[in-house]
């Protein structure tokens, strides 16, 4: 399991999210987020701020259905569930087009499957990557 306390000591974390919060977010957005993932929301509601090297903004769990309503995701990247950015152009989110959900990011703006980067074959994944970036 990793250590996600020690990984976030540069990021601005919220109040970790509720169980009713997170049942929520899955009931809007019709899926069963994966358990790092959940586990995350739990410590902290999303936040801001260096993961190690990297910059993220990852969003709250409140936020995620109607963010990526906003951003039109599901008809310009079917099947892409954006979770947060990079603070500059890039989304991140979770490929639920394969079950294992990997990580990828995709350009906010014309950006589509072909534009996707792969960012980690899980969550946890996906924080080690971040956390290890060169600054």
């Amino acid at each position: 399991m990793l250590d996600l306390e020690r990984f976030l000591v540069s990021f601005e974390r919220r109040p970790g999210a509720s169980h009713a919060a997170i049942a929520g977010a899955e009931e809007q957005l019709r899926v069963k987020l994966p358990r790092e993932y959940v586990e995350f929301l739990r410590l902290t509601d999303g936040g801001e701020g260096f993961i190690g090297g990297g910059y993220a903004i990852l969003w709250a769990v409140e936020e995620l259905h109607s963010t990526n309503q906003d951003y039109e995701f599901m008809k310009y990247v079917p099947g892409f569930l954006s979770f947060g950015s990079d603070g500059g152009g890039e989304a991140f989110g979770f490929d639920t087009r394969d079950s294992l959900w990997s990580i990828v990011e995709v350009p906010f703006i014309g950006g589509g499957w072909h534009d996707a980067r792969p960012l980690g074959a899980s969550f946890n994944a996906f924080l080690k990557q971040l956390y290890e970036t060169e600054l």
